[in-house]
């Protein structure tokens, strides 16, 4: 099954890079074509599903380690504000109109409800969460991670997964049957946000220090081993804190970043990432279910027709976030753009609601559909807004 993952993403990543489409395209297309509706190569339950699981976490893990490596600390403080503002409407401008959608707008899904609002609450928190990694790839690819629209893309994206973790908090919640509660998501965005902060004020101190040991060591590859080691270790403790293991790794990188042995570290983990990364996209991708798209299956046309509206929903809840900081010259549809994939984030959130029975399969389905679409339509998006990949000499 890895090897089939690995070449098949490298083979397809290559496709895609020949017709003048970022990598990450044809990794997610590998994925679908390994997928269960197509091969069933990517085991989608036991210890083999398991083992999957953890290689593509550990993936995006890498590559979001690797993003706060290349990201410029105090590039990202004066794009502060701009991010929190496109954060803040790409999660709360998709949720409203979700939630109207679902609660007021008759469609074909909205009479099998049993609980209109808590189904509302959910189809709305499907539509908010960003997924960082895929952005964070094309913007790679593209050599764009210097540019004021990736610095506010990629700040908005880790604010994102902060008010994610928020929004999950409270959908679990409602899954068990809790009321909905202030305090609980408070106290999630007050970890989430106390761990970021005291992680990269900590680390910034012990990191220098530490590394300057290690670099002493005469064993191979010490350097790279000892920052996986520590990008890992982060995002544990950011995971048993209540934060998102992306955000430890994503702190991580920041921290690395200030150390003497950065250029050393950056140019051994990118060969890691390589090989890592395109696990996580071909989990992504596998996870899209191609027999939702059959027209002979009964009620089809119902659940295309509502994935459609909420695609559309989708995609301009997050293209009005990129006119969220006016006082900011950027480019504003590429920050729209860069925020539009869901990724396996809103994927967690359906999945959620499914398994309580908030959401029926036709529901479920239905907004598949919608985290597939925008999955997609984001990569080859910025890759028409940025143009050709920059010079790697322009790189930073």
């Amino acid at each position: 099954m890895l090897a089939a993952v690995l070449v098949s993403a490298k083979l397809l990543g290559e496709l895609a890079e020949r017709i003048g489409q970022p990598a990450v395209l044809g990794e997610l297309i590998a994925g679908v074509l390994l997928g269960g509706s197509v091969l069933g190569v990517v085991p989608t339950e036991g210890s083999a599903a398991g083992i999957s699981h953890l290689l593509a976490q550990f993936g995006v893990v890498l590559l979001l380690f690797e993003i706060g490596l290349e990201t410029d600390l105090r590039e990202m403080f004066r794009v502060g504000p701009a991010s929190l503002a496109v954060a803040s409407v790409g999660v709360v401008l998709p949720f409203v109109l979700g939630f109207v959608y679902w609660a007021y707008v008759p469609h074909a899904a909205r009479a099998s409800a049993t609980d209109l609002t808590t189904a509302a609450i959910f189809v709305g928190a499907t539509l908010t969460a960003t997924s960082v990694g895929i952005t964070a790839r094309v913007l790679s690819d593209l050599r764009r991670m210097h540019t004021i629209e990736a610095r506010i893309i990629i700040g908005a994206a880790v604010i994102d997964d902060v008010l994610g973790l928020v929004i999950l908090s409270v959908v679990s919640g409602l899954a068990a049957g809790a009321a909905p509660g202030v305090a609980g998501g408070l106290r999630t965005l007050g970890v989430a946000v106390g761990f970021l902060v005291v992680a990269v004020l900590v680390g910034r101190y012990v990191a220098p220090r530490l590394f300057d040991l290690v670099v002493r060591m005469r064993v191979r590859y010490v350097l790279l081993v000892f920052a996986v080691a520590f990008a890992v270790a982060l995002s544990a403790v950011a995971a048993l804190a209540g934060s998102a293991l992306i955000i430890g790794a994503f702190a991580a990188g920041l921290i690395l970043s200030g150390t003497n042995q950065f250029d050393t570290i950056e140019s051994e983990v990118r060969p890691v990432v390589s090989i890592f990364a395109p696990i996580f996209f071909v989990s992504v991708g596998a996870s899209v279910n191609l027999r939702l798209l059959d027209p002979t299956q009964s009620g089809s046309g119902g659940i295309l027709a509502v994935a459609g509206t909420l695609t559309l929903l989708a995609i301009i809840g997050k293209l009005g976030a990129g006119w969220a900081a006016p006082w900011l010259p950027f480019r504003r549809l590429v920050v729209g753009v860069g925020m539009v994939p869901r990724g396996e984030v809103g994927l967690i959130f359906a999945d959620i609601g499914r398994r309580a029975g908030i959401l029926n399969e036709a529901v479920f389905g239905a907004i598949l559909l919608m985290v597939m679409a925008t999955t997609f339509v984001a990569p080859p998006g910025l890759k028409l807004l940025f143009g050709a990949p920059e010079d790697a000499a322009e790189r930073r």
